[in-house]
């Protein structure tokens, strides 16, 4: 796969993981290095570095659900990072949003809900 093919059909990948799991491993790893192929020079390098953060974390789970757990939590402190690029545009568009002003004094607390209880049936 020389290029990052952009048609990505779920049930396929579904398919596949559940008929030829290596296969799937294969196709995966390929769109993967596509996709990094197709970035610029320092970015392929960053992309790299990510991707072999990923692969350590899939390996140190037990379930693809563990992995699944803790690359959301990975993905959520870069976000949340005050550092990260991702950060600075996600203020950016709340910014934008919020029609420039700053999101921490622009944001109102969510209202309390009431929590109803649940009973067993008898």
């Amino acid at each position: 796969m020389s290029s990052f093919d952009h048609a990505f059909n779920f049930d396929d990948w579904v398919d596949l993981a559940r008929d030829d799991m290596q296969a799937f491993e294969q196709k995966r790893v390929a769109c993967i290095e596509a996709m990094i192929a197709c970035a610029g020079g320092s970015n392929q390098r960053r992309l790299r570095h990510l991707q072999w953060r990923i692969e350590m974390e899939r390996q140190r789970t037990r379930t693809p659900l563990q992995a699944c757990l803790r690359l959301s939590a990975m993905m959520w402190d870069s976000v949340l990072d005050d550092n990260s690029g991702l950060h600075n545009a996600l203020d950016n568009l709340v910014k934008t949003a919020m029609g420039g002003s700053t999101p921490s004094s622009a944001v109102e607390p969510l209202p309390r809900a009431k929590i109803l209880p649940f009973h067993k049936r008898p």
